[in-house]
């Protein structure tokens, strides 16, 4: 009996153990709502304790869809902390009907100043798709950013009056345009807030050439293959004097949730 009982105690030490371990594997992962300057309140995600990465997701969308990635779980196994948001008009944030609150670089402005509340010092960020176009702002706006990605875009964004961008915005507030159908569906059949999506779009800022070509930190474009959606990536590498261009498989849809992207993207933060 005395045997019995000393091989629980053991089995209970082992189990024990065991559970430790696979615990301290998964790095503790903190969640909640930011303030912003005007008082919207933005969701986020914390995970990891290592160097600070913010993921800026793209539109229609969320931060709940970098989760789905090889590149956060990449990120995480390599170290890093991981600040995942909802951007203002998406997701758990909050969403705006007036079209002054995406204005004037406010979400650039939400993500500065949660960096802020979270008492990050210094920090990279891998933006995709529009995510990138508010990363572009970052490089611009914010001294504490090391290294910035920029995923799925090209140099249209730089035009100010970008008819993509506009074709987007009229659709979104009602207009027929058969080409964009599909993504007004997706919009409706999900539930999201149209109107928000159209004030992102009306709000969205461009960066300049000139603005460009002033960014002095590392900077990593990267697109799929078959991605022409934004225009010429290697277009807006060639107006960023410190970046890198890089090209792996995929469309706009695929790439960055491909293992190839996210190799490149570790290679470049590390």
């Amino acid at each position: 009996m005395r045997v019995l009982y000393l091989n629980m105690w053991v089995l209970f030490f082992i189990l024990s153990s065991i559970t430790l371990a696979a615990q301290s594997e998964t790095p503790v992962r903190t969640s909640g709502f930011f303030t912003s300057f005007d008082d919207v309140k933005i969701y986020y995600e914390v995970q990891g304790e290592g160097f600070p990465i913010v993921l800026v997701h793209g539109f229609i969308s969320s931060g709940e869809s970098w989760k789905k990635t090889i590149l956060y779980r990449d990120l995480l196994q390599a170290g890093y902390k991981v600040i995942n948001l909802d951007m203002r008009g998406n997701g758990k944030s909050d969403k705006p009907h007036v079209p002054e609150a995406y204005e004037h670089d406010a979400e650039a402005k939400d993500i500065m100043g949660l960096l802020t509340f979270l008492d990050v010092k210094q920090y990279s960020a891998v933006g995709y798709s529009r995510g990138s176009i508010i990363t572009s702002r970052l490089l611009l706006l914010d001294t504490r950013i090391k290294k910035g990605v920029l995923g799925g875009m090209g140099a249209d964004f730089t035009d100010p009056e970008w008819p993509r961008r506009k074709m987007f915005y009229k659709a979104l507030m009602g207009d027929a345009i058969p080409e964009l159908a599909a993504m007004i569906k997706r919009v409706k059949d999900a539930g999201l807030d149209q109107l928000a999506l159209a004030y992102l779009q009306k709000g969205q800022p461009s960066t300049s050439h000139t603005e460009l070509g002033q960014i002095k930190k590392p900077v990593l474009v990267i697109s799929g293959d078959k991605d022409l959606d934004n225009g010429s990536s290697q277009e807006l590498a060639s107006l960023i004097p410190t970046s890198k261009h890089l090209v792996v498989p995929g469309d706009h849809g695929t790439t960055r949730s491909s293992q190839e992207f996210s190799a490149e993207v570790i290679k470049f933060l590390q």
